[in-house]
């Protein structure tokens, strides 16, 4: 195989596209991964690392173009990362995203993969402005102006953003706002350094009801009313007194020219860490203590830290499929793993006799209870919990589940709940998967004892190399 130099030019015909939504091709037999590259392209790509299998290049120049190479709408969120794919026509996007899955299944291998049927991926008619959430970082210049924005991928560069066209535009506008009242009012703004402040600000917006909430994510402690919170336990340092957060006047001139704000909380997190929230949050002000949103016939409340999904129009089209993978049936007992707020147990809630939820997060098992007891649901049940440890609680105590839906983070699901699977075994499952490489990953274990349906997956994150997938599996006989 042949050896690359770092900084070495050279000219690669791409032949498709990485899991990462990077081009790959072959120089010599030796495998090359250039972001921004689409596949049927000719290009000189400059080598940037050379691992022992593959090498990673940088696009230089393009000298054969793809017909399907559209030139980004949003060229600052574009370069944010290199898995961002807004430079491929949305069409080819949703190719791509249903190639992921096969890529996925490719690499894991589990039973019967070749078999799995694909369908092909859901897309959405306006790709642009349909985050209704966001967490920029908040940062000083040293001219003095205040910026709000992401990190560029790998970097510590905060890179802003003023009218990112993915994100939902009032959320936009309010957090531009609020960078130009940190300057009017001289809020100190965390530098990681010296000085404590504002750190972060979180804002989310309903899609059904237009209701907005947020939170200020803060290093130092806050000033309202006069009143310090939290309050020390001890002498607060010369550090900290500097650095106290006055927010009476950001409050006000907020809340009054943006009436549709209800909730604003603020979140102490002093400690140099990558977790965007401390242990410590408190209302500010609430008009309301929730945002209302709705999906698919119901609606539901939103504290400002549960989550929910960062795309409301296609949240309908996946819970939709979710339901219709599951085929709920009134003598069905549904256990719905990594409930949340509730949000998809809801959906079937009328259709079967019971639905258990669990989630780690208490506020958002509290946000369950209160909307369950809104919507009339007497069927459902929520603890706060881990699913491994509930499910068999649940099993002893003689509720036994005839369907399993589970929605897990990106690092998929618990090895002891697969265990847990494994042993309770309930006759459908759906799983609900935002990540295709932990799904397939998990499909090896699942596959031992599940049939396979069939994989649906919907784009949840247009313009990325992500996507969401539908999963329907039967026990087999």
């Amino acid at each position: 195989m042949i050896n690359l130099k770092i900084g070495q030019k050279i000219p690669l015909n791409i032949e498709r596209m990485g899991i990462n939504g990077e081009g790959i091709a072959s120089y010599h037999g030796r495998l090359v991964f250039v972001p921004y590259a689409l596949p049927t392209e000719q290009i000189l790509a400059e080598i940037t690392e050379n691992a022992r299998n593959f090498s990673r290049a940088k696009l230089v120049t393009i000298t054969k173009k793809s017909k399907f190479r559209v030139k980004p709408a949003d060229e600052v969120y574009h370069e944010l990362s290199s898995s961002h794919i807004m430079h491929l026509a949305y069409p080819q996007q949703l190719e791509f995203k249903h190639d992921l899955v096969r890529q996925a299944l490719e690499k894991y291998k589990p039973a019967g993969w070749k078999n799995y049927e694909l369908r092909p991926t859901i897309g959405m008619e306006n790709p642009l402005h349909y985050r209704n959430k966001l967490q920029y970082q908040i940062r000083r210049l040293n001219s003095g102006a205040v910026i709000a924005g992401l990190y560029k991928e790998n970097s510590h560069h905060l890179v802003n953003l003023e009218n990112c066209l993915v994100q939902e535009e009032m959320t936009q506008k309010i957090v531009n706002r609020v960078c130009e009242l940190i300057e009017k009012y001289h809020l100190p703004v965390d530098d990681e350094r010296k000085t404590r402040g504002i750190r972060t600000v979180m804002v989310r917006r309903s899609q059904k009801t237009g209701e907005v909430q947020m939170i200020f994510v803060s290093s130092a402690r806050i000033i309202l009313d006069g009143q310090l919170w939290p309050e020390p336990y001890e002498e607060p340092t010369k550090r900290e007194r500097m650095g106290f957060v006055k927010f009476d006047k950001i409050l006000s001139e907020l809340t009054s020219e943006f009436t549709d704000i209800v909730t604003v909380a603020a979140n102490f997190h002093p400690k140099k860490t990558s977790e965007i929230y401390g242990e410590q949050t408190q209302i500010l002000f609430d008009e309301k203590e929730t945002i209302t949103e709705g999906v698919l016939d119901y609606e539901f409340e939103l504290s400002p830290r549960a989550f929910y999904q960062l795309n409301p129009t296609q949240a309908n089209v996946l819970y939709a499929e979710a339901v219709r993978a599951l085929n709920p049936k009134k003598e069905d007992r549904v256990i719905d793993a990594y409930c949340g707020v509730g949000t998809i147990g809801f959906a079937v809630a009328k259709k079967v006799k019971s639905v258990h939820g669990m989630d780690i997060t208490p506020e958002a098992i509290a946000d369950a209870k209160e909307n369950a007891k809104r919507l009339g649901f007497k069927n459902c049940h929520y603890e706060t919990g881990r699913a491994e440890k509930i499910i068999p609680a649940w099993v002893k105590s003689g509720h036994r589940a005839s369907a399993l839906l589970v929605d897990p983070p990106r690092t998929g699901l618990d090895v002891a709940l697969l265990e847990t699977i494994a042993k309770v075994q309930p006759e459908k499952m759906v799983y609900v998967s935002c990540n295709v490489s932990t799904l397939a990953k998990d499909l090896i274990v699942l596959a031992q004892f599940y049939r396979v349906d069939y994989i649906q997956s919907v784009d949840m994150f247009p313009h990325t190399a992500r996507t969401e997938a539908v999963v329907k599996l039967t026990r087999k006989k």
